[in-house]
């Protein structure tokens, strides 16, 4: 800045520009997090809602920010429109023709290099237009002339017998495709050198310099114009001796062919002898044309050095002569001072003393002044490296607190989970009609601690604990609407999950994994890796369970989706609402059964519904063996929560087809009841103290996990741990299904190998799962502690387990006809029914 105002104007506009890109900043913050992925991606029911809360600028720093300032304008142009002017200072033209000059050269020279060897044409380009340089016509003359001497031979040969040369190179065309442009350019360059420097500027300032420089580039550029001379006078030379050999050859044959019959041996002897006399000639003859143009070419050389040097000799002679005229005008100068020196001496000496004074003093107030800044410098370096200092303390105090904070919290939330416990339990009737302090007081906790989170807030309480929303992220009711005890469970529960995710936030979380991993995939396809099952294991975040869901049910069904046509699932939806569907009225009837406690399907025109009920349609088309079973609905409300109809649709042919072995959903469940099988069988191998527990009081756990494996834990867990499963079971397979099963019973061995009768444990597994809300203790325990795991040894078991379950369900449909037959025939027996009927 020329000036400290403007100095001042420049400093406010730069505080500006960084207000607005901090502003600026926040906003991306806010709209990454309130939407996390593109907006033309195909989202599920939770994924279009907006959990995330808006942040509010900071009014107050605005409003400081606008008191502060001080209303200043520039006098000059700064910034912008400083910058977008032209710089003062330019090149000078003979820096740039000589740059200019040399490039020229040096493409020239390799565009010749490269004609010579690849195509036997030269083509130069010169850096100023870059266009094709042409031959002149002069040369394209001499070229046709060529050409048609050439083909007079041939002519005259073929009637002789004789066949031309064998070589199909144009050897004519070569001397004008290599020398012409060459010239043509070095003598445009000269001209151009000549015409943009002047000898003015040459000799101006440091001439001398330029000179030596020109000297020195242009003796590169002679030298390597000579080596390409030689490249041309050997291929000059090869053509010669080619050419040679081919008259050598037509001369041979022609005297085998016609002259040699009948002609006396002295005589071709000597016709042989005339032959080599006027090769010899011939060749004498080239080389004094060869000779006599490097001659020629060695005289048009030296006639330019001639008129370089005349014309430097001419420019020395111009700088002696006005060196002279300057020294003749000092002389005189000199002179006149000698006369009045006598008489000026006193004058002089008293005037040189007083400049001396004065600069002495200038002198003196420059190290001042140079003194002055290096101490402000230092200033106001130590008070940058202050301000960092502070602000960096500032910003471990900030991370401090913000973790005591959480911490807090977190303890706080677990203190209110086990108040509403002990409220619980000390809520007990009362036999009077009277009721005492303490009634009224736990009456009146009570009611304010079951309170949801609403608007209106009441005046007074007298405990205003942390309120929980009525449903979570993923739809679900968070706190039931009827039963009192159930609602203090419930929220307990809530506050108890509270305080997990607030533990887990403390530390790093994968949510910064997931978005490196992401970002490195982002202009490649993600594939199957070590890094991914990792992060997928330990959960997908909420705002990339959308893409990563679909991204796993393309991986498995995309031999499926290549044999289809496009438009395959409305095809399907179509016919099915066209035409009548034996498991339509089926799925109408579970439609509303499905999930009763999750918003999106609480009633008949939420919006998941009629999603539901169009999945379902179309995959009872698709699979007419299978038509509807139970549990499908629930499979499809849970994809339908992050996936769009026709993903979702997909997602069920994955679990149902890719996934899940046959007849795993059809009427007899086949299986599913093998699974059963298997997971016992794991239960004695991993768990064998808990499997002999169950074993000792006689309970058949496979009720409680039967459920578990139909529909992958939904309705059975809460929802967080639910998701984790889903992540990595439409990543891994079934397998994932075993080992949550399994470390579901791990996480409460201890608590269940206490129970001692078989209707404390049986009521005990009804429930627990709903107890377990860590979701990185139950994944560490399904991924870490039950390793190995291999899928194999699970199909191995399946296998066997499918005979045996075969043969005795054949026994069952054994006897269900042999009662049949008995009703039929037997008289007393004809009132009785099966349960199939019954339920028919």
């Amino acid at each position: 800045a020329a000036t400290r105002q403007d100095m001042t104007y420049w400093l406010q506009e730069l505080q500006q520009k960084r207000w607005e890109y901090c502003n600026n900043l926040d906003a991306a913050k806010r709209d990454s997090r309130t939407s996390p992925t593109p907006s033309d991606f195909s989202k599920g029911l939770v994924a279009k809602d907006n959990p995330g809360s808006v942040l509010s600028q900071n009014a107050s720093a605005e409003r400081a920010r606008n008191i502060l300032a001080v209303e200043t304008s520039p006098t000059d142009l700064v910034g912008e429109q400083a910058a977008s002017q032209p710089a003062p200072v330019q090149p000078s033209a003979i820096n740039f023709s000589l740059k200019q000059w040399s490039t020229e050269i040096k493409n020239s020279m390799s565009s010749l290099r490269k004609g010579n060897n690849e195509n036997r044409k030269s083509v130069f380009y010169t850096t100023e237009e870059w266009e094709l340089l042409d031959p002149t016509p002069k040369d394209l003359e001499d070229s046709i002339a060529l050409e048609e001497k050439r083909k007079h031979l041939a002519e005259g040969s073929k009637g002789r017998r004789l066949t031309s040369s064998a070589f199909p190179f144009d050897f004519g065309r070569i001397p004008h495709k290599t020398r012409r442009p060459l010239k043509d350019m070095i003598g445009s360059s000269k001209n151009r050198n000549s015409s943009d420097s002047s000898p003015t500027e040459w000799y101006s300032g440091n001439g001398n310099k330029l000179v030596s420089e020109l000297q020195l580039k242009y003796q590169s550029q002679q030298e390597e114009l000579e080596k390409l001379k030689k490249d041309l006078l050997s291929q000059k030379e090869l053509v010669r001796l080619l050419q040679q050999t081919v008259r050598s050859s037509q001369y041979d044959k022609y005297f085998a062919s016609r002259l040699c019959e009948g002609v006396p041996k002295d005589k071709l002897e000597l016709l042989h002898q005339k032959d080599d006399q006027i090769l010899g000639l011939n060749n004498q003859l080239e080389k004094l044309n060869l000779e006599k143009d490097s001659l020629q070419q060695e005289v048009k050389n030296l006639k330019c050095k001639v008129g370089e040097l005349n014309e430097q000799l001419g420019m020395l002679m111009e700088t002696i002569q006005a060196k002279d005229e300057v020294i003749m005008k000092l002389s005189r100068q000199l002179s006149e001072c000698e006369d009045s020196t006598s008489s000026q001496s006193g004058a002089v000496n008293s005037s040189v003393a007083t400049c001396t004074n004065k600069e002495l003093q200038e002198l003196d107030r420059l190290k001042d002044n140079l003194q002055g800044y290096k101490t402000q410098n230092k200033f106001l370096n130590k008070e940058i490296l202050e301000l960092s200092a502070l602000r960096r303390n500032a910003e471990a105090r900030e991370r401090e607190w913000q973790a005591k904070y959480t911490s807090l919290e977190a303890k706080l939330c677990q203190i209110e989970s086990k108040y509403l416990i002990l409220l619980q339990e000390m809520k007990t009737p009362v036999c009077s009609e009277e009721q005492s302090p303490a009634r009224e007081v736990i009456t009146q906790l009570l009611e304010d601690a079951l309170k949801a989170e609403t608007s209106e807030q009441p005046e007074q309480a007298f405990f205003k604990p942390h309120l929980v929303s009525e449903y979570d992220i993923y739809g679900f009711q968070t706190v039931p609407e009827d039963d009192d005890e159930e609602k203090l469970v419930a929220k307990s529960r809530a506050l108890d999950l509270r305080s997990l995710s607030l533990s887990e936030n403390r530390e790093i979380s994968t949510g910064v994994k997931w978005e490196n991993y992401l970002a490195s995939t982002m202009n490649r396809e993600m594939m199957r890796c070590v890094e991914l099952k990792n992060l997928i294991r330990s959960g997908i975040p909420h705002e990339h369970r959308s893409k990563m869901w679909k991204w796993c049910v393309n991986l498995h069904v995309k031999k499926f989706k290549d044999s289809t046509d496009p438009g395959y699932f409305q095809t399907l939806l179509q016919n099915a609402l066209e035409k009548q569907n034996p498991a339509s009225k089926q799925i109408e009837l579970d439609l509303l059964r499905t999930l009763p406690n999750n918003k999106h399907y609480s009633s008949p025109t939420s919006e998941g519904i009629q999603k539901l009920r169009n999945v379902l349609l179309a995959f009872s088309w698709r699979n007419p063996d299978i038509g509807y079973c139970q549990g499908l609905n629930r499979l499809v409300a849970i994809a339908l929560l992050y996936l769009e109809q026709e993903d979702a649709f997909w997602c069920l042919v994955t679990i149902v087809e890719v996934f899940m072995p046959r007849d795993y959903y059809t009427k007899t469940l086949l299986g599913s009841q093998v699974d059963q099988r298997v997971f016992k069988d794991l239960m004695s191998e991993k768990l064998p103290r808990l499997h002999a527990h169950f074993e000792q009081y006689k309970v058949d756990y496979t009720l409680i996990t039967f459920n578990w494996f139909l529909v992958v834990f939904v309705d059975s867990v809460v929802s967080d741990i639910l998701f984790k499963i889903w992540d990595s079971f439409l990543y891994e397979g079934p397998k994932v299904i075993f080992r949550f099963a399994l470390a579901l019973f791990k996480y409460k061995e201890e608590e269940i190998l206490k129970l001692q009768d078989s209707m404390s444990i049986f009521k005990y597994l009804r429930y627990f799962t709903r107890t377990i809300l860590d979701a990185r203790k139950l994944t560490g325990i399904a991924f870490g502690d039950l390793n190995p795991f291999p899928l194999r040894q699970i199909r191995n078991r399946r296998t066997y387990h499918l005979e045996k379950v075969r043969l005795e369900l054949t026994e069952l449909e054994a006897i269900r006809e042999d009662f049949l037959r008995e009703r039929e025939t037997c008289v007393e027996k004809r009132d009785l029914i099966s349960d199939d009927e019954e339920d028919s």
